[in-house]
């Protein structure tokens, strides 16, 4: 049996609404997901977001200037137990090593994305200017993305160091 005419035309017909409503679907998905990707950004640029980063790096530093030793043996904290002010802006620690190098290191709650390069790179140049000693550079997060990892290979002097938490409890 061959198709009529009639019958080729109402599948036809049934086969463009079909396309349509795959392509309004797809549309309408897309703006859903553009919503949602717009809140997650509007929630984490919140204040309430920021200031609990900004609470977590606090937690950072102070649980590292505790526990220096565990981030290099022979460090020791120089900036008196707060940020350094430097031209390019706070220096979260200051430290000298075991070889009597500075030693500036910058933190990161999650990851350290491209721009701690040159933070970090300002502030050893900030210090190299200074004191006119050589400086080093540490850079301490959670996680590093590939481009900050490949920017950093070219400077010598400057590591990345990836913490992890580890609890301990005591009985009160």
């Amino acid at each position: 049996m061959s198709p009529t005419p009639e019958g080729t035309a109402r599948a036809k017909k049934a086969w463009e609404t079909i396309r349509r409503k795959q392509t309004e679907n797809q549309i309408k998905a897309g703006a859903a997901m553009e919503r949602a990707s717009k809140a997650a950004s509007d929630i984490m640029k919140s204040e309430e977001a920021q200031k609990t980063k900004l609470s977590l790096e606090r937690d950072l530093q102070a649980a590292l200037r505790e526990n220096i030793e565990q981030l290099e043996s022979g460090l020791v904290i120089i900036d008196g137990g707060k940020e350094k002010a430097s031209p390019s802006g706070r220096i979260d620690i200051l430290a000298m090593d075991a070889k009597g190098t500075n030693v500036i290191i910058e933190l990161k709650v999650g990851k350290a994305s491209l721009d701690v390069i040159g933070q970090i790179q300002s502030y050893m140049g900030d210090m190299m200017a200074e004191t006119e000693e050589r400086v080093r550079g540490i850079i301490v997060a959670h996680e590093f993305d590939a481009k900050t990892i490949a920017a950093s290979k070219p400077v010598p002097n400057l590591e990345m160091r990836q913490y992890k938490f580890s609890f301990t409890f005591r009985k009160v």
